[in-house]
């Protein structure tokens, strides 16, 4: 039971670091030319 707890956690935090990661990309590609353009 404590095992299913802790695989259902750590899979949640790496869906999330994913998806955090996605975002921030898209982020960046939008802000390019706005603000600091780091292109």
């Amino acid at each position: 039971m404590i095992q299913g707890i802790l695989v259902g956690i750590t899979f949640s935090i790496a869906v999330g670091f994913i998806i955090k990661k996605f975002f921030w990309k898209k982020k960046t590609a939008k802000a390019c030319g706005k603000d600091d353009c780091g292109c």
